[in-house]
């Protein structure tokens, strides 16, 4: 057998020396990611919105095809910086990078939701779902609820919302928006039915009709559009 010259394991040392230095500083600014990235979410805990966009870019720039930074400014864009358009950009790019990402499918439903295109949410949400493995499925069970109301799939939304209670039984949101279902359909006990468990389990009501339908006006006067509408069927249902 030949055996290799010095030069030839130099190179080789050279080689492997060259490649090892080079997945230590990619582990370093993959640290250095994880660590903008963190700070970033501390900063959007305490509504510092513009110091947590700053941290979560600094983080992409170390780390681009981490989904979980990519998946965060698009949550920035669009909970709190209100541009929809660049929050799907980023959650499109979420699941470009991780295919199988539920948590972004899911913010990618709600943000078309958000904009009023409630149909191209629906497949996004049924995607998101599709995942066995999606730890907070209730979330998009709850999303594509909303966006079968909205789209007047009543039995389909009534579906959804008793998927999220069999995970999360103890959950108000589910149940007001049955009673939505339920009023939509002439289906008026059912309706009464599910609002007062909605009343029972919210604890800013804490069972008291009084406290919601005083709360629920008052949301009613700020808002306008079908969440207006939404707050004069519930209060409606209320006072059967």
């Amino acid at each position: 057998m030949k055996i290799p010259g010095i030069g030839c394991l130099i190179v080789i040392v050279a080689f492997t020396l060259s490649c090892s230095a080079s997945r230590v500083q990619k582990d370093e600014q993959h640290a250095q990611a994880t660590a903008h990235y963190r700070l970033g979410v501390s900063f959007l805990n305490e509504k510092k919105v513009q110091q947590a966009f700053v941290e979560f870019h600094k983080a992409l720039e170390l780390n681009p095809k981490d989904k979980e930074i990519i998946n965060a400014i698009g949550i920035t864009y669009l909970l709190h910086l209100e541009d929809i358009p660049k929050a799907i950009v980023y959650f499109e790019r979420a699941v470009a990078v991780a295919p199988d990402y539920s948590e972004a499918y899911n913010n990618l439903g709600y943000a078309h939701y958000k904009s009023g295109n409630y149909e191209k949410a629906v497949p996004l949400y049924q995607k998101a779902i599709s995942n066995p493995l999606y730890i907070t499925v209730e979330k998009a069970y709850y999303n594509l609820g909303n966006a079968y109301y909205r789209l007047g799939k009543y039995e389909s939304a009534l579906a959804a919302y008793r998927e999220v209670l069999k995970r999360e039984p103890g959950l108000s949101p589910p149940y007001m928006g049955m009673a939505l279902c339920y009023n939509k359909l002439g289906r008026y006990a059912d309706a009464a039915t599910a609002m007062d468990e909605a009343v029972r389990l919210d604890p800013a009501y804490n069972g008291s009709r009084e406290k919601a339908i005083e709360a629920l006006s008052l949301k009613k006067l700020r808002v306008s559009g079908a969440e207006e509408a939404d707050l004069r069927d519930y209060l409606d249902i209320l006072r059967y």
